[in-house]
């Protein structure tokens, strides 16, 4: 994604000396390296890239810190931003500059560090990244700040933290919701673990954490979704929050696959499109004469990197409590089930995504070998890289056949309802990327289409806010598409708010999940 500007009129600061290369050299005092970090973000690189080498690099006593004035630093960056402008009696265009007294601003406005440390050392972090010629503007600000804290840190809530066209947008698509909304995306996101049931319960690792010293409770989403004849098919998902954020190797067993860290509304993507394929399956069931009955079943999850969803749905296809339709036991020549098979193909288009994906299933012991040793369900998983615009299945035998009973499309999106785990999105989006994103949304949806079978589910998910995203695509793909239909979630959901198609979930406190958007479209018969 293309860098946004520091400055308040989102015009490219002059003068960046600092490279992104050098930037990923981490020496000098805390601050200088935190610095450096920010810099490179505002020349393009990620969070999740700069972050681990950051951190690395420090002595254990500083890690805490630098972690808490990096993630600060970017929560809070547009507002500090706007509160530099009224600062400054001249603009500031050196975005070296800019961004020092923006960490300096973050000390003493959010971190309570003492006004003489936070003054001294950033005044020292300015000339060790060689903008000496500033100290003395730097000096100066942070002074005027630190006589009257309260004051500015007011001033620097008293609006959003976002970039002005994102905060317009918001405005537009959530003017109900704005000001809670705006005002969240600038506070962490709680922790949310999703328990893997075939290792033991959520109520028993609750208990675990007990043990461990770790608060956590237990969070539960239900829903219903109305079927095309007319039935409602329930379904619930129960995960834990934690009451504070905690490393995962302090969590019991998570190296051993009892648990994973999960945000709790992106819990619900497995549960709705498993309980979408149920009810396919019941209906074809009971329509079928018994010797049709057993058939093998054909499902997708497209864009899975980095697998969270795609581990949550392997779980409950081989849970047989979970999923009974899918309970086949292999020594029962006289099973019930429909199905006699599971053949679960799952896609991404970056090897290294498809790597974690790997690493991921490893862990929860949801391999292929984990899989086929399994007593409960014959499921075959193939995993690959290749591009969801384009791809084809191997197993179609021309362009007009349906293979899959069920796909979830975890669809790329532009993440904006994640900003309080990423804050750096806030920097690194433009408006530009939210059509080329709803342009690359539409051609997935245009290739898999056609790939499902009539009767078949797709479940369509983005962790956006952004209507033009959401509702507003789902709106589109079905005015183009005469075969889909949007399955309507029950009243009795408690989770979410009801568009005209799907529900949106908003990240809009300190307990809630972040903003995911699920749309359940179903093929016409």
């Amino acid at each position: 994604m293309r860098n946004t500007s520091s400055t308040s009129k989102n015009n490219a600061p002059r003068n960046n000396k600092l490279k992104p290369s050098s930037n990923l050299i981490m020496n000098g005092s805390v601050r200088v390296r935190v610095i450096r970090t920010l810099l490179a973000i505002q020349n393009g690189q990620s969070l999740s890239s700069v972050l681990d080498p950051l951190l690395n690099s420090l002595h254990d006593g500083d890690k805490g810190f630098a972690h808490a004035l990096l993630l600060t630093t970017l929560r809070q960056w547009h507002a500090l931003a706007r509160l530099l402008d009224t600062l400054a009696d001249n603009p500031i265009d050196e975005v070296e500059v800019r961004t020092t007294i923006q960490v300096g601003l973050v000390q003493l406005l959010y971190l309570e560090v003492a006004d003489h440390a936070a003054i001294h050392e950033t005044v020292e972090a300015v000339k060790e990244i060689e903008f000496a010629h500033a100290s003395g503007l730097v000096n100066a600000i942070l002074r005027k700040v630190a006589k009257n804290p309260s004051k500015f840190r007011k001033k620097c809530d008293k609006k959003h933290s976002l970039p002005n066209w994102l905060a317009y947008q918001l405005k537009q698509d959530w003017s109900e919701q704005y000001d809670e909304l705006t005002q969240g995306l600038r506070q962490a996101a709680p922790m949310f673990l999703r328990v893997n049931t075939a290792v033991g319960s959520v109520e028993d690792y609750q208990h675990t954490l007990d043990g461990a010293e770790i608060d956590a409770d237990l969070v539960e989403l239900m829903s219903g979704i109305r079927l095309s004849n007319a039935s409602v098919a329930t379904l619930s998902t129960t995960g834990l929050r934690l009451h504070q954020s905690t490393a995962v190797n302090a969590l019991p067993h998570f190296a051993d696959g009892a648990a994973s860290v999960q945000d709790m509304h992106a819990q619900l993507a497995a549960p709705i499109i498993n309980q979408a394929l149920m009810a396919k399956l019941s209906a074809e069931s009971s329509d079928a004469s018994d010797n049709e009955k057993s058939h093998e079943l054909h499902i997708l999850d497209a864009c899975a990197a980095p697998g969270g969803k795609l581990a949550h749905w392997l779980e409950l296809l081989n849970s047989a409590e979970q999923s009974p339709l899918f309970h086949v036991k292999q020594t029962d020549s006289e099973s019930t089930s429909p199905v006699s098979s599971i053949k679960l193909t799952a896609i991404d288009n970056e090897a290294p995504r498809i790597e974690r994906i790997y690493d991921n299933l490893q862990r929860l012991n949801l391999t292929q070998q984990d899989l086929t040793q399994s007593e409960t369900t014959n499921i075959a998983l193939n995993i690959v890289c290749a591009d969801a615009t384009r791809w084809q299945s191997a197993s179609k035998k021309d362009a007009s056949e349906a293979v899959f009973d069920a796909i979830l499309l975890d669809s790329p999106c532009t993440a904006t309802g994640v900003i309080r785990r990423h804050p750096d999105i806030s920097i690194l989006r433009t408006e530009e990327d939210i059509e080329q994103t709803a342009v690359l949304q539409a051609d997935i949806l245009h290739n898999l289409w056609p790939q499902l079978k009539a009767g078949g589910y797709l479940l369509y998910v983005t962790c956006s806010i952004l209507k033009q995203e959401n509702v507003e695509q789902m709106q589109d793909f079905i005015k183009h598409h005469d075969d889909a239909v949007a399955i309507e979630f029950t009243e009795d959901c408690n989770w979410g708010i009801a568009q005209t198609i799907g529900r949106q979930c908003l990240p809009i406190d300190g307990t809630s999940g972040d903003g995911f958007y699920y749309a359940l479209l179903q093929k016409k018969v």
